[in-house]
């Protein structure tokens, strides 16, 4: 549980992907790995599921990888490990370590303030809000480039993010931002 004065975040989800930089044949994979979906005529990557850490990454006959489910980077390197060992078992060594790109973070938090939604989608720019449709205000920020969704009670859920600095100064950024609105707001 991260924690900064704009309150407290958990990462829930991390998107990572990487090359294992040599073909992958994902027929053979999907014939004898159990933890796997492939039905390349509706998506050209197998789905292989991992049990611990929990995740599900795509493998594409490219080599290319997409690992989804994580809440740290030292869990992707554990899948990425994972998904090496289940393809040693059909005879495709991988050599060379696997360079893994954080595409985007997914966190859940709080801050402790009772938010006017209404209200702060009037004073703050990039935001769009539309009740009868969804109870969150959504809320863009360009730098670092993140995607809060608000809720009145001071919930949020942040995406877009690299990595925990740039989580971190998006939450600041956020409670700077609404601070800056609630100074405008007459009860």
């Amino acid at each position: 549980m991260g924690q900064n004065k704009s309150g407290t975040y958990k990462i829930q989800n991390i998107v990572a992907t990487t090359s294992l930089g040599k073909p992958i044949p994902l027929t053979k994979l999907a014939r004898t790995q159990p933890n796997t979906e492939y039905n390349p005529e509706t998506f050209p990557g197998l789905v292989l599921r991992i049990k611990e850490p929990k995740s599900a990454v795509l493998v594409f006959s490219s080599g290319n990888l997409v690992c989804t489910g994580t809440k740290s980077v030292a869990q992707v390197k554990k899948v990425i490990e994972e998904v090496i060992k289940q393809l040693r078992k059909i005879n495709i060594k991988i050599t060379t370590v696997p360079k893994i790109t954080v595409q985007n973070i997914v966190a859940s938090g709080t801050i402790n303030l009772k938010l006017n939604l209404n209200f702060l989608a009037l004073e703050m720019v990039n935001t769009e809000y539309e009740p009868e449709q969804f109870p969150g205000l959504v809320y863009k920020l360009i730098e670092p480039n993140a995607t809060f969704l608000l809720f009145s009670n001071g919930k949020l859920v942040c995406t877009g993010t690299k990595n925990r600095a740039q989580l971190e100064d998006s939450m600041r950024q956020l409670l700077k931002n609404i601070k800056a609105a609630l100074k405008n707001y007459k009860k």
